[in-house]
């Protein structure tokens, strides 16, 4: 059978450069980049290169790169690393659970926290995000792009804000990062955070913007590496692979790789809503969609069950989600849709298409002659569209 992935923003596969680059540091270049001797220093040398990598990828300074385990750890550090008891901080309803889970354990040490809401469309208003400030606003996190609908945030608006009243601004570009030409220097962040496997890396490795002088507590105490900012020994494979896959998004949002993945979704996006009963979560009051991450589109199908739907498409070889893969096997429908005021029903029936940068034509193809007959079975079943809804 036939398979087509289209599940990007869970996880993506490893590019063959990728792989290619990582292999020596498992085997043959398998120094501790700590250790002063010839392996060590291999190691060290390719740490460093990765870092120079990521610099650019950011637009900072090498010694503001700092490496760890992934978005989660990214998120945690600079919630965690910057908060104190007393402290207010601003976030969104929308973010990451890494966000919003750490924002809950902190609220039972003191630290209050300001939800924002997004607009239907699924846009944060800056002027929100100004009118929450307080006295004791320390933090404000916003993510780039939303892991669900794909919508990109202002997050050069909410810099300037965070600018004009000297507070700690932090952004989640998980699933912006490689999608999304973005420089931390024009936004005026303090912190980022990303994760190599959204973006054909490895899993397990991620990095962060540390912008010089930001009074940060690192979550992991120990040895001195990644100056002090991230105790452990360095994965020195994974660091390669992230520089790696680092380097082939930069070349993907020069070369009009990112704009043919946009043209791909939009082209799967309208074959899918020439279906009756669909539309576009992230779609103005025009109806127009707002800016979004170039491979992400989430559809809603009227008289469904999403994760019936999910489960139909995978027994065609179609791989999808209902919505993020940190909520997998979850009964309530995705928060994000629900904190942009759709219907808890419509909730349910809304499916994450997300496309890998490899997608060809084909396989757009093989997932709209799937989708239809799918849709068409399952709508057959329901009670509602039967009319055997008592």
């Amino acid at each position: 059978m036939r398979r087509v992935y289209m599940d990007a923003n869970a996880t993506t596969p490893l590019l063959p450069e990728v792989v290619e680059a990582m292999c020596p540091y498992w085997t043959e270049h398998f120094g501790n980049a700590s250790s002063i001797h010839r392996d060590g220093q291999q190691a060290r040398t390719a740490v460093d290169r990765a870092r120079e990598t990521m610099a650019r990828f950011f637009n900072c300074h090498d010694a503001e790169v700092v490496f760890n385990s992934g978005g989660t750890e990214g998120d945690n550090t600079a919630i965690f690393g910057l908060l104190h008891p007393g402290d207010h901080f601003i976030t969104t309803s929308i973010e990451h659970s890494a966000i919003l889970e750490a924002a809950k354990r902190l609220a039972r040490h003191g630290v209050e926290t300001t939800f924002v809401a997004p607009q239907p469309s699924g846009l944060i208003d800056p002027t929100e995000i100004l009118r929450a400030i307080r006295p004791q606003t320390r933090l404000i996190s916003v993510m780039l792009a939303n892991n669900e609908t794909g919508v990109l945030q202002p997050v050069e608006e909410i810099g300037r804000i965070a600018a004009d009243t000297g507070i700690f601004f932090h952004i989640d570009a998980v699933q912006g990062a490689g999608k999304v030409a973005f420089d931390v220097r024009r936004i005026g962040c303090h912190l980022m955070s990303i994760s190599a496997h959204k973006m054909h890396g490895p899993k397990g490795i991620g990095a962060m913007f540390v912008r010089r002088g930001t009074p940060i507590e690192p979550l992991l105490v120990g040895g001195s590496h990644e100056r002090r900012q991230r105790a452990g020994t360095e994965n020195v494979a994974g660091i390669v692979g992230l520089g790696k896959a680092a380097e082939l998004a930069m070349h993907s949002l020069d070369d009009g790789t990112i704009y043919r993945l946009a043209r791909m979704r939009d082209r799967l996006e309208a074959g899918v809503l020439a279906l009756a009963g669909t539309g576009v979560n992230g779609v103005t009051s025009a109806g127009r969609p707002v800016l979004r991450a170039a491979n992400t589109s989430n559809i809603w199908f009227d008289n469904l069950e999403g994760e019936a739907l999910v489960i139909a498409l995978d027994l065609k070889g179609v791989s999808v989600s209902g919505g993020s893969a940190c909520h997998s096997g979850a009964t309530e429908p995705s928060h994000v849709l629900l904190a942009m005021g759709v219907d808890r029903n419509r909730a349910r029936a809304s499916l994450r298409f997300s496309l890998l940068k490899t997608v060809t034509d084909a396989d757009i193809d093989h997932v709209l002659q799937v989708v239809p007959a799918a849709v068409e079975h399952l709508r057959a079943l329901s009670p509602v569209e039967a009319g055997t809804l008592g």
